[in-house]
């Protein structure tokens, strides 16, 4: 399927920062827009992110990101190299520097090599139509793979695009996310949809507990398409970044195993997230599910971490993997070999239900393989 999108044109390039692929994308409206954007909550955010947050989010014009070097701890020179970014990527789209969204990712603490980009970025062609899988690989990190999603909704299309594998455990935002529509939202309405999605997807997926300093999720409509019913346009967007969590969890740093963790029976929905989090950050949960072990007692210790959940009782609560129930009525040996084979899949599904009330919510995580060791013991090296 086609990753055009009315009324947007881009550019993909190598910028200097990696060698010889591209690191840089720049993304714009040929016309006005209405925009929303979320981003990462960490004491520790790049100038990247600070300079987006105080920019016209309900108008956002463009989007240009850096990969293979966060820019994050690198004092005034990188707050200067940011906003000469932002300065480069407003002159190529026509736009107001507040109308640009900059987002950069990669190593932490260590400086662009601003001449080298200087002259690359002033090298690079005019925009075209946009091809956003070109885009999805230029921001990619340790991404095996791009990350696109694409629904269409009345006579709109909505397509996202992702990256992340690790340091991923969101707050507000998660990874880079940016999603492109030709709908014509009004922005007010917008920025609600897109946040109500953004809790249920992006604040829904976990790889290692560690929430980025880059962390930035988007989305720009050009509204060449025309109006789209609210309802529909939200399932739609659903849709996507539903598709893109779980392509990032699947693809988590040495991950084998996609790990999606429903629980039901809750106090509200916000309990029902606090013990999937609490299941799916675990690394004995993580490793069991690595190793095809059917041990559903580190699920319990999961859930038993969350102390303050006082109304959650153990005799009320049931633990099933892919719809095999192992507490409160225990596995038989047959049972047991139904599991170990279940958990041998490529997505593994731990169901919860807490006995408490009707909330509830799903959360997407990966296992911990001894890749995600390696990946990290060298990321800099």
């Amino acid at each position: 399927m086609s990753t055009t999108v009315a009324g947007f044109v881009g550019v993909t390039g190598n910028a200097g920062v990696k060698d010889g692929v591209p690191d840089v994308s720049l993304v714009h409206a040929t016309g006005a827009t209405t925009s929303s954007a979320v981003f990462t909550q960490s004491l520790f955010a790049g100038p990247s992110v600070e300079l987006s947050r105080s920019g016209d989010l309900a108008a956002l014009r463009a989007v240009v990101v850096v990969s293979g070097n966060a820019n994050v701890a690198t004092g005034a020179q990188g707050l200067a190299d940011a906003r000469a970014l932002r300065d480069w990527a407003a002159e190529r789209a026509g736009c107001a520097p507040e109308q640009v969204l900059v987002a950069s990712t990669g190593v932490i603490g260590v400086p662009y090599p601003r001449q080298r980009m200087t002259e690359r970025l002033a090298a690079l062609p005019a925009a075209e139509p946009v091809d956003l899988d070109a885009v999805a690989r230029a921001i990619m990190t340790t991404d095996t793979t791009p990350k696109v999603a694409t629904r269409d909704v009345g006579g709109a299309r909505v397509v996202g695009i992702a990256k992340g594998v690790g340091m991923i455990e969101p707050d507000m935002a998660t990874m880079l996310s940016f999603v492109y529509t030709d709908a014509e939202v009004p922005a007010a309405d917008l920025d609600r949809v897109f946040r109500s999605v953004v809790a249920r997807t992006y604040n829904a997926v976990s790889v290692d507990t560690d929430t980025s300093t880059s962390d930035t999720a988007a989305i720009i409509a050009s509204g060449t398409a025309g109006p789209v019913d609210l309802v529909e346009l939200e399932a739609a967007l659903l849709e996507v970044c539903t598709a893109l969590v779980r392509m990032i969890a699947s693809d988590g740093e040495g991950a084998s195993t996609l790990i999606e963790v429903r629980v039901t029976g809750a106090r509200d929905d916000a309990q029902a997230k606090l013990v999937g989090k609490a299941i799916v950050n675990s690394p004995l949960v993580k490793t069991a599910v690595h190793g095809a072990d059917p041990n559903w007692g580190r699920v319990a210790m999961a859930i038993g971490k969350c102390a303050t959940e006082t109304d959650i009782r153990q005799e009320d609560v049931r633990i099933a993997f892919g719809g095999l129930e192992t507490y409160p009525t225990l596995p038989t040996p047959q049972v047991r070999a139904q599991l170990e084979e279940y958990l041998r899949r490529d997505e593994v599904v731990i169901e919860v239900d807490l006995g408490v009330a009707d909330g509830a919510f799903t959360v997407y995580g990966c296992d911990l393989t001894d890749g995600y060791i390696r990946i990290n013991a060298d990321y800099t090296t």
